[in-house]
């Protein structure tokens, strides 16, 4: 062996013990000092029947520093194919090491097939394939570096079969076919952290759009929801055009697509060029009305360059994406729906970080460890104290100039600020005392800025009512409900709530016949006692075009009036409410209960509300589906394996709900004996949780 590979075979043993024994070096921290990643190319075939990722991977890298070992982040993966013959690749755990001397300025290639079995990150669904990067975990399936500070651009080729539908970041290039696969080639123009890049493949169709800057909107859509598409993605132009604008930097990517998928983590997600968000949000014109897509629509794009574009160094900066992305959905939710819609959010926040901060729960804005309260609404109010203290001008100045000057870059709150000042002569040492460093919320100062809002003032004067006598409020309730804003007429309806109903019999058909359906729905979720003389009112809150109201109006009439519940059956029979089927889960459920009622049908109804509970729905429809099983206890082999399974469900709101349920159930000494003997009838992974929370 000559010296020069005797040293190289050194370094790989060195390399191997270092993270055998899990110690943390501290080249693994100043790597971005060392080489900077320039490009990854790599073509993808997710393999939905095995779980797992292969693919050829080149990635380009620069080094800065002579170095002997560099990394990628790479969870669990296995290398083959290896083309690279001036450095050895070795996989190590959770790192990719290359190996070899490697000298400052020269640019290497390393080029390699490999494969991986995500445990996260990238999901499987049915039909569908999905990721979620989540700051730092595109390693789990792509090769690529957990750290935000080092940009790379990303070519993508994903390969599926011919029956699918392929998105990713970038522009897509061309679809070639081969071996009746399809090979989908998207292109990056510019670079980008690794925890933003992204991958949908399913079954979709699309709606394309052009903004005014000329840059190309696709909307994707499944084709069931075709009928959906209109409003779920409502003003989505409007809300780029508007964006644009307000910034006053262009949209920095090459083109923007949005897609919905089942079963995902969160609201949604910035992935550069191609936002991923929950299926949940997929309305028709009445879903519209109660839940609407606007506000994650426009959270996410805002994130195109706040967090995309420019990208903090650290967690302490973290306000710099989420807070600025909260304020400019807000901003452009102002726009649709105007200025008594943007004061009565920051109303609401406002009441949520004072509640918290009262309990001595108050964060600063720059902690690195803070919630999504402090980062995301603390951060918008932040913006908007800002905005008033410099004034319109100075602000859109200092947020342009921000932008341009860090471009493709990574910034601190310390980068932010010096533009800020840069602009204006105003002493912001004030704010940034009392909004950035300090963990209690200004609440005063908030209240203070609020009033200056007419229709706050408005507000304030009926809330301030709450601990007046019914007598000596009720002109002015009635006002509020003869001529009621949305939010006013609201706050007069619950005040009703502990009032006797012979004296607000007359408020609340004030309220019935203001024909405001956010009104309307106060009445139907407060209203807990419905007198015989509010009954025919009442009844109609079942024609208004809300899912919310239609919900609590047929339960409460169902449970209150059983003598009409066939009646009310056969008035809302067919309607399915939004994407967790809420309206029908409920029908099927008073169908069940309900004597004498298409009992030929009841097995049927049986069924398909205990279908709703299996793995083929989304976490949604069966967190539902459970509670209706439990309530009318319909619980038997197939729902509580179902629910078994629920309980592995990589989105841990569902996980959770639904392992809590699991301890409820198992109460049971009958259910505890069913529940026992599945575990050779369910996954792996749920046998293991089963074993884990039973006896034997």
């Amino acid at each position: 062996m000559n010296l020069k590979c005797q040293r190289l075979s050194l370094v790989i043993v060195f390399v191997l013990l270092l993270f055998g024994f899990g110690f943390n070096a501290k080249l693994i921290a100043q790597q971005t000092e060392v080489v900077d990643f320039l490009k990854i190319e790599a073509s993808i075939q997710p393999d939905a029947t095995q779980k797992e990722v292969k693919g050829h991977f080149v990635v380009t890298f620069e080094v800065l520093k002579q170095a002997d070992s560099i990394f990628m982040d790479a969870v669990n993966i296995s290398t083959e194919e290896i083309k690279t013959k001036n450095f050895h690749i070795t996989a190590v755990d959770k790192k990719l090491w290359f190996v070899g001397e490697f000298e400052k300025g020269k640019t290497y290639k390393a080029d390699f097939q490999y494969s991986m079995k995500p445990k996260q990150t990238l999901y499987f669904f049915g039909n569908e394939i999905w990721t979620q990067g989540q700051g730092k975990y595109t390693s789990h399936w792509l090769p690529s570096i957990d750290d935000v500070n080092d940009k790379i651009e990303f070519d993508l080729t994903l390969i599926s079969s011919e029956d699918k539908t392929v998105i990713a970041n970038g522009k897509l290039r061309n679809v070639a076919e081969k071996d009746g696969e399809k090979y989908w080639h998207f292109d990056m123009k510019e670079p980008m952290s690794s925890y933003l890049v992204a991958l949908v493949i399913g079954n979709y169709e699309n709606k394309n759009l052009v903004a005014n800057s000329g840059i190309p909107i696709q909307l994707y859509y499944k084709p069931t929801d075709s009928l959906k598409v209109e409003p779920t993605y409502r003003y989505s132009k409007q809300i780029f055009d508007f964006l644009e604008t307000e910034i006053g930097v262009p949209y920095p990517w090459q083109n923007y697509k949005q897609v919905p998928v089942r079963d995902f983590l969160y609201a949604g997600m910035e992935n550069t060029t191609t936002t991923i968000f929950s299926e949940a949000f997929m309305v028709d014109s009445i879903g519209f009305n109660d839940r609407n897509y606007i506000n994650v629509n426009a959270h996410e794009l805002a994130h195109q360059w706040f967090g995309d574009m420019v990208t903090e160094k650290t967690n302490g900066d973290h306000w710099l994406q989420e807070g600025f992305a909260t304020y400019y959905a807000l901003l452009a939710e102002k726009e649709i729906f105007g200025e008594e819609y943007y004061y009565w959010q920051l109303y609401q926040t406002a009441e949520q970080l004072k509640a918290a901060s009262d309990k001595g729960k108050g964060e600063s804005l720059l902690d690195p460890k803070a919630s999504s309260l402090t980062f995301y609404q603390k951060g918008a109010w932040a913006l908007h104290i800002l905005r008033e203290e410099i004034g319109e001008e100075a602000f859109r100045v200092s947020i342009k100039n921000y932008l341009e000057k860090y471009k493709f870059k990574n910034v601190s709150n310390e980068d932010f600020l010096n533009e800020v000042k840069a602009v204006t002569a105003t002493d912001i040492s004030e704010f940034e005392k009392n909004w950035l460093q300090q963990s209690a919320f200004k609440a005063e100062e908030a209240y203070q800025s609020l009033l200056k809002s007419s229709f706050i003032k408005s507000y304030f004067e009926v809330s301030a009512l709450r601990a007046t006598p019914l007598a000596d409020k009720k002109l002015q309730l009635k006002t509020a409900l003869t001529f009621p804003n949305d939010f006013i007429g609201q706050e007069a309806v619950y005040q009703l709530m502990e009032e006797p109903i012979s004296e607000t019999l007359s408020l609340y058909k004030n309220a019935f016949e203001s024909n405001n359906l956010y009104v309307r729905q106060a009445v139907a979720l407060s209203l807990q006692t419905i007198p015989i003389e509010l009954q025919k009112e009442y009844e109609g809150l079942l024609n208004d075009d809300s899912y919310v109201t239609m919900e609590a109006t047929l339960y409460q009439l169902s449970m209150q009036f059983p003598k009409n519940r066939r009646e009310y059956l056969n008035k809302t029979e067919g309607i399915v409410g939004f994407q967790n089927k809420n309206i029908r889960q409920l029908w099927l459920a008073l169908a069940l209960i309900t004597g004498e009622y298409e009992d030929a049908q009841k097995d049927s109804y049986l069924n398909e509300l205990t279908n709703y509970t299996a793995a083929n729905y989304s976490f949604e429809v069966r967190d539902k589906a459970f509670e209706y099983v439990d309530q009318l206890n319909l619980w038997d082999a197939k729902t509580l394996k179902n629910l078994v399974e629920a309980c592995v469900h990589p989105t841990w709101r569902f996980s959770k709900t639904s392992k809590e349920l699991l301890n409820k159930v198992l109460q049971n000494k009958g259910n505890y004996e069913k529940v026992k003997i599945l575990r050779r009838q369910v996954s792996e992974k749920a046998a293991n949780y089963l074993n884990s929370i039973t006896k034997e």
